[in-house]
């Protein structure tokens, strides 16, 4: 019997896995987008414990002798034009990007969807469970650092004037940083589904976020370390399933050929 090989899957092209049901793919999001934000509520009011928590690591930093955040931000503070620029990164592109990412990869590469919403799903749970376990306050409300808050001074702001009475958002959930988890999850996702010559450029949205939350003082570099360590271990643990071959049909019975025992030709001819 002759066996045909079957080429991989092509990630240029569609996947043949079908599309999880939309409904409860919208369903799933907007619970897990729920859950991150109830989540970073509920580890909201540790002041004192995110301030004690933010000098330790500023003093860790400096201690393993990692460059000053301080470096980016003045980079940035050369021009009123690229800080705003930067504020309105931080502000506006994080959520959108993301959900961007999930859509494209539902519509184009179900299999690949399926697996990038659960490293999300993971990470994000991850992230919120070190948000209650270690309350931290970022660079710029730690005054030790010395830097500036620029989505206050340049705006736009995202966060309230008053931190620890800030009831949209958890401006002491520092550690990790899942501004830059997502970002990397963005760009390697858009990597491992595409095949164009040009798809690395995808990593410089990462790498446009970690200069962004660091620059304006939002995130530790630390922040960006923990989370990067802590992507790679769901990556491991959740790894993308690969395509299953498709199967050529099989011929009908009818027109399998049979073979005269008189002559020892092959004839084909209905089976009785």
């Amino acid at each position: 019997m002759r066996h045909t090989a079957h080429a991989p899957a092509d990630p240029e092209s569609p996947d043949t896995v079908a599309r999880p049901p939309l409904v409860r793919e919208l369903l799933l999001v907007v619970g897990l987008f729920l859950i991150y934000k109830l989540g970073r509520r509920a580890a909201n009011g540790h002041v004192d414990e995110a301030f004690h928590n933010a000098h330790r690591v500023w003093d860790l930093e400096r201690a393993a002798h990692l460059p000053g955040e301080g470096l980016v931000q003045r980079l940035l503070l050369h021009d009123e034009t690229l800080i705003h620029l930067a504020n309105t990164y931080y502000a506006t592109v994080h959520f959108p990007a993301t959900l961007l990412f999930l859509v494209w990869l539902y519509w184009r590469r179900p299999r690949h969807y399926v697996w990038a919403r659960r490293v999300l799903a993971v990470l994000t749970g991850a992230a919120l469970a070190l948000h209650l376990l270690f309350p931290l306050a970022p660079p710029r409300l730690l005054a030790a650092t010395h830097l500036v808050d620029t989505g206050r001074v340049y705006g736009p702001s995202v966060y309230g004037a008053q931190p620890a009475a800030d009831s949209m958002a958890n401006q002491f959930a520092a550690m990790p940083s899942l501004h830059f988890g997502w970002a990397v999850m963005v760009g390697v996702g858009l990597v491992v589904a595409t095949r164009s010559r040009w798809r690395w450029l995808w990593l410089l949205h990462p790498a446009l976020t970690l200069l962004v939350i660091v620059g304006t003082a939002n995130h530790y570099w630390l922040d960006s370390i923990v989370v990067a360590a802590l992507l790679a271990v769901v990556l491991a643990a959740l790894p993308l399933r690969r395509a299953e071959p498709v199967r050529p049909p099989r011929p009908w019975p009818s027109v399998v050929p049979q073979r005269d025992h008189a002559t020892g030709y092959a004839a084909s001819g209905a089976r009785r």
